[in-house]
């Protein structure tokens, strides 16, 4: 009887491998990206109109275009001071050439959405004013609240 050798299964590649390594890899930097971008756009509708509002504010206060800035607050806010008011307060503050958004915050907490907004406004002279603000949602708009 002859020896007859013991059947060896042959060689894996490795380069299928590193090929189904390379589909796999693929396909998770894929859904890591696509995953990114609606987050994004998620944060972005969550957002922007608060943003917006912020912008619009500070805007008009760098401009002293405070009949705009008003309609940025809230009711509570506009009921306790008037419009004349909060323009002859806003008067005697520094002006200002420009501002940054440096905070923004929008939460919904059991159905009640709020926020807040931190404001770095830049004066002709001296140091930066940083300021920050609540924020409410009525009506479906965003307001600061002072």
């Amino acid at each position: 009887m002859a020896y007859q050798p013991a059947m060896v299964p042959p060689k894996k590649s490795k380069r299928t491998l590193f090929i189904v390594l390379g589909v796999v890899l693929a396909i998770c930097c894929s859904g890591g990206v696509l995953g990114g971008f609606f987050l994004f756009r998620v944060v972005q509708e969550a957002t922007g109109p608060a943003r917006s509002t912020v912008q619009t504010y500070a805007e008009a206060i760098v401009d002293r275009d405070y009949p705009t800035a008003y309609r940025q607050l809230c009711s509570s806010v506009r009921d306790r001071v008037s419009e004349a008011e909060f323009a002859q307060q806003q008067s005697s503050q520094p002006e200002f050439t420009g501002y940054d958004i440096t905070g923004l915050n929008v939460s919904n907490n059991n159905g009640r959405v709020s926020g807040s907004t931190t404001i770095r406004f830049t004066p002709s002279t001296g140091t930066n004013v940083t300021q920050s603000f609540p924020m409410v949602k009525e009506d479906g708009e965003w307001r600061i609240c002072e």
